[in-house]
C-alpha cells in the first residue's frame, strides 16, 4: 500500500531542492556573469568607447553567450551565444567551468525531479531516498564549487579583455563588474549544501514515531507538522 507522507520539513527540503536546481540552471544560461565597461553602440569594443557620441551602455558576457547593442539593429540589443561549438568558449578554464557546472546542475535537476515523488516513496532498494538525494546534492555542490573557482581564472582571455579592458587577468575583472548570474550561482551553491544537510531532517520527519503510528492506524494520507 502506498502511503503519502507530507511533513513540513520534507516539503521544505523539496521546495529548496527545486529552487537550487532552477537557480543554478538559470544562472548558467544567463549572459550576465560579467558586466563590461560603458561604451556606445557605434564605438563597438574600442577601449574608450564610452566617450564617443551616443548613449553609453554596458555589454554583458556569460560563459558561452553575450549581450551587445548594435546601432544598425531595430532591437539594438543582440543577445545570444558567441560560442557555436564547445571549443569556441573563451578559455580552457571556462570550458572546465561549463563541464563542472553542467554536471552539478544535472545532478540537482535529477534530485529535484525525484524529490517530488518522496511523498509516496521514501526508500529505494532499501536505501532512504532522502539520504541518497542528500549525497547527490553534496556531490553536486562540490562540482559547482570547482566550476566557480575556475571561472575567474579565465578572465585573462582575449574575449574577456574586449569587455573588461586590457587590465583584465586571471582573478582580476579589470573594468568589469560581476553580474547577477554569478551571485545567483554562488547562492545556489550555498543552498545546495543546505539542502544536502537538511535532507537528513526530512528523513527523520518522514520516519518518526508519529508517522509510524499513523501508518499502523491504516491511514494512507499522513500530514504532519
Amino acid at each position: 500500500m502506498c502511503h503519502v507522507i507530507v511533513t513540513c520539513r520534507s516539503m521544505l527540503w523539496t521546495l529548496l531542492s527545486i529552487v537550487a536546481a532552477f537557480g543554478e540552471l538559470i544562472a548558467f544560461m544567463s549572459t550576465d556573469w560579467l558586466v563590461g565597461f560603458p561604451r556606445t553602440p557605434d564605438a563597438g569594443f574600442a577601449p574608450h568607447g564610452a566617450t564617443a557620441a551616443g548613449e553609453a551602455y554596458r555589454p554583458t558576457l556569460g560563459i558561452y553567450g553575450r549581450c551587445v547593442k548594435l546601432p544598425h539593429l531595430k532591437r539594438r540589443i543582440l543577445c545570444g551565444p558567441y560560442a557555436i561549438h564547445f571549443g569556441e568558449i573563451a578559455s580552457g578554464f571556462w570550458q572546465a567551468t561549463s563541464i563542472f557546472l553542467a554536471a552539478g546542475i544535472l545532478l540537482l535537476c535529477a534530485v529535484a525531479f525525484i524529490s517530488v515523488f518522496t511523498m509516496c516513496f521514501q526508500s529505494i532498494m532499501k536505501k532512504s531516498i532522502f539520504n541518497v538525494c542528500g549525497l547527490l546534492q553534496g556531490i553536486a555542490g562540490l562540482f559547482l564549487i570547482l566550476g566557480l573557482m575556475l571561472y575567474p581564472a579565465g578572465w585573462g582571455s582575449e574575449k574577456v579583455q574586449l569587455y573588461c579592458g586590457a587590465d583584465a587577468s586571471p582573478y582580476r575583472a579589470g573594468l568589469c563588474s560581476m553580474g547577477w548570474a554569478f551571485y545567483t550561482a554562488m547562492g545556489g551553491t550555498v543552498l545546495t549544501f543546505v539542502c544536502a544537510v537538511f535532507s537528513a531532517q526530512a528523513e527523520i520527519a518522514t520516519s518518526s514515531d508519529k508517522v509510524q503510528e499513523e501508518i499502523e492506524e491504516g491511514k494512507s494520507l499522513i500530514c504532519l507538522l
